[in-house]
């Protein structure tokens, strides 16, 4: 990758009043970031809202114009407090329509279990002009609309429907990465470090302190897009470090 290659990002917005009391604890930020950096595009941003409208589409508008995508997770489901589709579509400027296809699957989901009833139609509600994203659990689709991506909270639908759009968005190259573990003070090492990321400009070192067996350490985590830059970031870091006389780690400790 070149230095003006272009960076593919996306916005998460995680919707629920349950994740902010701790009730439900979110697992959708790690898979969804492992997906997208997979595709080549780097999440650059995660927001945790309310049920309230207001602070949805506050969210939306903020982090889909920063970003190529946005996602969003949860509160799409058949109560009365599954309201992002709404928001998603107050943010867009469009009205919320009834989907003819997703209210033909939700028919047939449920037509050995009840039939469609008032709450399960409110799953075939989507932003007008949107499309479907298929849903093999639970027969609900997720929607998408442009750039924007309304996914389900359950982490294990969610794991579908990014399934379903593996191949499907513009990314870039995937993000790549190393890491190197060695038994010191990152603050010791804080110089070494700049040195090794400036002199390789395609490239990013995190620094990840640790404390075990009473011993400070830390992880170096090196990340490209470029295989080269990469090895020779990783090259140029361990001789560093073997030159200041320290024992390194390759794959970390």
């Amino acid at each position: 990758m070149n230095s003006g290659a272009k960076i593919w990002t996306a916005g998460l917005v995680i919707i629920g009043d349950e994740i902010l009391s701790g009730r439900t604890h979110d697992k959708n930020i790690a898979q969804v970031a492992t997906w997208l950096q997979v595709q080549g595009i780097r999440l650059a941003e995660v927001r945790v809202v309310p049920d309230v409208a207001e602070r949805i589409v506050e969210a939306v508008n903020a982090l889909r114009e920063a970003n190529d995508y946005l996602f969003t997770t949860g509160g799409i489901g058949p109560t009365h407090d599954d309201i992002t589709v709404d928001a998603v579509a107050e943010a867009l400027g469009v009205p919320v329509i009834i989907h003819p296809d997703a209210r033909a699957l939700l028919e047939r989901y449920y037509a050995d279990k009840g039939g469609l009833n008032e709450g399960r139609l409110r799953m075939a509600r989507v932003p007008e002009g949107s499309d479907l994203i298929p849903n093999r659990m639970s027969g609900a689709p997720g929607i998408r609309r442009g750039n924007v991506i309304l996914m389900a909270g359950v982490p294990h639908i969610t794991a579908g429907m990014l399934d379903a759009l593996t191949g499907e968005l513009e990314g870039g190259a995937p993000l790549l990465s190393e890491t190197i573990g060695c038994w010191v003070a990152e603050s010791e090492i804080a110089h070494l470090l700049r040195e090794v990321e400036a002199a390789h400009e395609n490239c990013q070192i995190g620094s990840y302190p640790f404390f075990r067996e009473g011993r400070v350490g830390a992880n170096f985590v090196i990340r490209s897009t470029d295989t080269e830059d990469l090895a020779s970031c990783v090259h140029t870091l361990c001789d560093g470090l073997a030159t200041s006389g320290y024992d390194f780690t390759p794959g970390g400790i």
